[in-house]
């Protein structure tokens, strides 16, 4: 629910003006038998690890236990905690799926690949029954970050490049997308200069915030009982959703956000991806773009904690009112797939304190841009969800947040932002709960694009 759109008043690209893409992203021939090998390894290295290093109970498996896991019957919703079922999962997944994208495959192709991972993971590979949760963020998580994590390490390596530049670049893929740089030592691809090799042409815009901020747990004066802490916030903005948008993840988001002096280190992880895109109207005052996107979402914060993925189908606008005066709205509405939303009446015993639930999404933002110098905006994202394993309950969640950016030079910006997330809990058995999470944040913020 809260992966964030793509801000397009920060890269305003008449569609009339973009070069048609250089890059075909298969651009090695497709190795089957490599890709299922590797996909092996994505399951025998961390089984492994669970088995004969962090001694595990669930990875002593046997035949027996394989057995009980293939009947169709044996599948039951599992208790680990928030952060396994809501980020290793799906981090586990985006492996799986660039065993196959990083070998040749595009995004459809590689999308059964993270399915047979997930469930020969979750058959054979410990002795609890098969979770659907996990099937689900393993799947649809490891899609949304494997197909990020696989353009961003392409993106970063340039095969012209030399010298200790182009090393730490091929160091730096390789750390965000395992498959692909073990793929390009074996290709012989690691270091080599390719004068002729193709570029991906997708412009990257990467924000870096660097602040403090205020916030409190319960009350939504954001003056009362405050904490005070520095925080750091990092938006990746991939491509524009006016190129190449029949393309998935021809454009995406992604935001990560981290502090002090709250519950967790990191706080927010979001992506937001565009599956496919349509064209409603463009001419030279306005455009209006429709995009289905996939979502993923991971938020801890000291008030609540919550997890989703969805799909969302969004209309994004720009208004060119004059050369100094320009309007970005975005409306977006879909199901939410899968959430996590926390249970302070639930309690397992392998530390799981959440439900798991469906719904639907919403979010509003619109934004007023000034001389190309001031910003101003205001968001909103909602969601619904009933509870589908855990207590009888229903959620409702709502974030609000507005604005203000200055920008001083080209790559630097002044910002302040002011917020709230809302959690209220309905339960047929227990009493109802209220959490509120109010925040005020002052940030520098350098921006670059390559």
């Amino acid at each position: 629910m809260y992966a964030q759109v793509p801000a397009t008043y920060e890269q305003p690209v008449k569609k009339d003006s973009i070069p048609k893409p250089r890059l075909r992203w298969r651009d090695r021939p497709a190795h089957f038998d490599r890709a299922v090998i590797e996909l092996g390894l994505m399951e025998i290295i961390p089984w492994s690890y669970d088995k004969f290093i962090a001694k595990k109970d669930y990875a002593d498996i046997s035949l027996k236990s394989v057995r009980n896991n293939l009947k169709p019957n044996s599948w039951a919703w599992d208790d680990d905690p928030f952060q396994t079922n809501q980020f290793g999962h799906p981090f586990h997944g985006s492996l799986f799926f660039n065993t196959f994208r990083s070998n040749g495959y595009t995004f459809w192709q590689s999308v059964p690949a993270v399915m047979v991972g997930s469930y020969v993971w979750e058959t054979t590979a410990e002795t609890q029954p098969p979770s659907p949760n996990d099937f689900i963020n393993t799947s649809f998580g490891g899609i949304v970050l494997g197909e990020m994590t696989h353009r961003l390490a392409n993106k970063l390596v340039n095969n012209q490049r030399t010298g200790v530049r182009r090393q730490a670049t091929e160091v730096l893929g390789f750390i965000i997308n395992p498959a692909n740089g073990l793929n390009r030592i074996l290709d012989g691809k690691w270091g080599k200069v390719g004068r002729n090799s193709k570029i991906d042409s997708s412009i990257i815009t990467a924000e870096i915030d660097a602040g403090v901020r205020t916030f409190n747990r319960s009350n939504t004066n954001i003056l009362h009982n405050s904490n005070f802490g520095w925080y750091g916030h990092v938006k990746i903005l991939y491509g524009t959703p006016y190129k190449d948008y029949d393309t998935p993840f021809s454009n995406f988001t992604m935001n990560v956000e981290f502090g002090k002096d709250d519950s967790s280190k990191v706080n927010m992880v979001s992506v937001y991806g565009s599956l496919k895109g349509w064209e409603i109207k463009t001419n030279e005052k306005l455009q209006h773009v429709a995009v289905l996107s996939a979502n993923y979402d991971f938020l801890h914060n000291s008030a609540f904690f919550y997890g989703a993925q969805s799909v969302k189908m969004n209309l994004l606008s720009e208004y060119d009112l004059s050369k100094k005066l320009k309007i970005n709205t975005v409306f977006g509405a879909g199901p939410i797939l899968l959430s996590a939303t926390p249970d302070p009446y639930l309690y397992y015993a392998n530390g799981r304190n959440y439900d798991y639930g469906t719904g639907a999404s919403v979010n509003a933002s619109g934004a007023l841009t000034i001389l190309n110098h001031f910003t101003y905006g205001i968001n909103y994202r909602g969601g619904w969800t009933v509870t589908i394993n855990g207590h009888p309950s229903h959620y409702f969640l709502h974030t609000v947040s507005s604005e203000a950016t200055i920008t001083l030079s080209k790559n630097f910006a002044f910002s302040a932002e002011s917020g709230y997330f809302a959690l209220h809990g309905s339960y047929q058995k227990y009493a109802d709960v209220n959490r509120n999470y109010p925040y005020l944040r002052f940030s520098s913020r350098y921006t670059i694009s390559f």
